[in-house]
């Protein structure tokens, strides 16, 4: 990894804010120019290229010269968004840290105002809405918690089971959080995950963190639809949903209030799994069958008592599509996801 870096500062920065970028170009732009127009001089700008082929190389050294704060940080070859984002963790010296992706852009002085309300917090992470942005189409997506600028115990938005919850709205950079997380070793990402990397994450966030609010505050543009987004592309890197909530679950089953918690990751888990195959005409021909076998041996490894109150309580045509898959699991040798004991595999 190339590291195009500032003379080294042995102060504490208030803010890091790491960004990854990957063959981006038509969009780099509006990202680098936002940052500009919420630089500060106690912010720097981790700008991570992860092994970019196009023309975003050129743009992100242009930016390193001339974006107050920034810093380039170079992959050789592509190593996927979580890995990127580790990078810059772990290159990060703020007080703070938040994330934006290559393709994604700011509202002028939102990082200031989230930073404020953190501040003003005193909690481990903060939680912001954002703006999605399909063609020239804009919604707001809130927090799904409430109420807005009051602390608790992440815990609490991980339940109930059969609603949607903060664990749910697991995107990173709708948020920020204080050094101390990073420290605790809870920002990191699991490192090759090309898909679904922020599953795991959040639900470790909202288990171990202490102290969170939601602060409303929409000021970032999440750009939906992008051609060269993984969301968009049927190859088989789609597929590391299963890595992803394979740990979800094995890291719930492990947990104190496991026998709180698991349903919800189950359901969860056959609601990614019904979405995935009740869509699979977006996959390739040779990954949507793997899809099948794959989501098949997930349903196979679940907690299987947890997963039939799953099934009951979803709609007749996922769970009709899910009982399916596990028809077809029930003969294979599908290893169970580790539980402790008293959860029947």
């Amino acid at each position: 990894m190339n590291d195009e870096r500032r003379p080294n500062v042995s102060r504490v920065l208030k803010l890091s804010v790491v960004v990854p970028f990957y063959n981006v170009q038509t969009y780099a732009p509006d990202a680098l120019k936002s940052l500009e127009l919420n630089a500060r001089g106690d912010f720097e700008f981790l700008l991570v290229d992860d092994g970019s082929t196009d023309g975003t190389t050129a743009l992100l050294e242009r930016a390193a010269r001339e974006l107050p704060g920034a810093v380039h940080l170079r992959h050789e070859r592509n190593a996927g968004l979580a890995t990127a984002r580790n990078t810059g963790l772990d290159a990060a010296r703020g007080e703070y840290i938040a994330f934006l992706d290559g393709d994604d852009w700011l509202a002028p002085g939102h990082l200031a105002r989230t930073l404020a309300a953190i501040e003003a917090l005193s909690c481990d992470f903060v939680r912001t809405d954002h703006v999605r942005c399909t063609g020239r189409a804009r919604s707001v997506q809130r927090v799904p918690y409430g109420p807005e600028s009051v602390v608790a115990d992440p815990r609490t938005g991980i339940l109930p089971a059969g609603r949607t919850t903060s664990v749910d709205y697991p995107y990173a950079w709708a948020g920020m959080y204080h050094r101390r997380l990073l420290d605790r070793g809870l920002l990191h990402f699991t490192d090759g995950l090309r898909t679904a990397e922020d599953r795991p994450w959040i639900w470790r966030l909202h288990r171990e963190a202490e102290s969170f609010a939601p602060v409303g505050l929409p000021g970032i543009f999440y750009r939906q639809g992008v051609s060269t987004s993984l969301t968009q592309i049927g190859d088989e890197r789609r597929l590391d949903f299963v890595h992803a909530f394979d740990q979800v679950l094995a890291e719930t089953a492990a947990d104190r209030e496991f026998d709180l918690l698991l349903p919800k990751a189950v359901r969860t888990y056959c609601a990614i799994i019904a979405h995935h195959v009740g869509s699979i005409e977006r996959f390739q021909p040779a990954v949507a069958k793997k899809l099948r076998s794959m989501s098949a041996a997930a349903l196979g490894r679940m907690p299987q008592d947890v997963l039939d109150h799953a099934l009951d309580s979803m709609d007749a045509d996922r769970a009709t599509l899910l009982r399916r898959l596990r028809r077809r699991a029930s003969g294979a040798s599908a290893a169970p996801v580790a539980t402790p004991a008293g959860v029947r595999a």
